[in-house]
């Protein structure tokens, strides 16, 4: 059963910096799950996801978007000494033209291929409701769904962590 990790926090908080050293105990084998559909016409994130590979080490793997992150995971020879899946509100935008329940359903099945795995996964969060409520009602959507697949993963989750300013803060 794997040791299932949840770092949460708002942006830019320091939560992919902690899940990266976490990772880097559990030696080389370690896959990054990327879960940003990448477009290259946008320079902006084009140049976030290359600082983030520099963060990272070389020998590491990496999944880009993978449609079933489990499936993804399970098809890997050698299998990875541990997992860091960067972010649920990327992998919830890349699928949001979903309705609510299969959302959560299909959040639901890869949690429970999360915590069979034989290894430590490390799954970052991002808390995007701190602020007003949004006017548009597919921002609140958005803001909806990314809290309750966070709260279903801090349930799930062997720990929990809230990153605020490069701090981590357990909260269980």
């Amino acid at each position: 059963m794997a040791d299932l990790i949840f770092l949460t926090g708002p942006t830019r908080s320091g939560k992919s910096r902690r899940a990266v050293e976490l990772a880097k105990g559990w030696s080389d084998d370690v896959v990054f799950v990327a879960t940003y559909r990448s477009d290259p016409a946008d320079a902006e994130m084009v140049d976030r996801l290359r600082r983030h590979r520099a963060e990272r080490p070389a020998a590491w793997r990496t999944l880009e978007a993978p449609a079933d992150i489990v499936e993804a995971l399970a098809a890997l020879s050698p299998p990875p000494s541990g997992v860091v899946i960067d972010s649920i509100a990327l992998w919830l935008s890349d699928r949001f033209e979903q309705d609510d329940a299969n959302l959560m359903t299909a959040w639901e099945r890869q949690l429970d291929g999360f915590v069979s795995m034989p290894y430590p996964i490390v799954v970052i969060g991002d808390e995007v409701g701190w602020g007003p409520v949004p006017m548009d009602r597919e921002l609140r959507r958005f803001r909806d769904m990314a809290g309750l697949l966070g709260q279903r993963t801090a349930a799930r989750a062997s720990q929990a962590w809230l990153m605020v300013a490069g701090c981590g803060v357990r909260l269980k």
